[in-house]
């Protein structure tokens, strides 16, 4: 049973509760099927590189284009795994 502090986020209307320090990437991958998003073409796409390099984790985060695997999850947070390049 972990004691670690906890928060909660929102990832495509899906309430999710994490561990406070998860990157928005991990907690994706929570969430069937594991994605952070739909290649235009539509390809499912999840982190890459994990830094920050191939930006195959572009997700809109509370109304603005990030790096899910360089953003550390708040309280809160409104994640959405848009179709495309997760345009606002």
């Amino acid at each position: 049973m972990s004691t670690a502090p906890t928060l909660q986020i929102h990832a495509d209307g899906v309430r999710l509760q994490v561990a406070r320090g998860t990157s928005v990437a991990a907690a994706l991958a929570q969430v069937p099927p594991g994605r952070t998003r739909t290649s235009v073409t539509g390809q499912p796409r999840a982190p890459l590189c994990g830094m920050g390099v191939c930006h195959e984790c572009r997700v809109r985060i509370d109304g603005r284009v990030r790096l899910a695997c360089q953003t550390l999850c708040t309280e809160g947070m409104q994640v959405h795994t848009d179709t495309g390049t997760a345009r606002p």
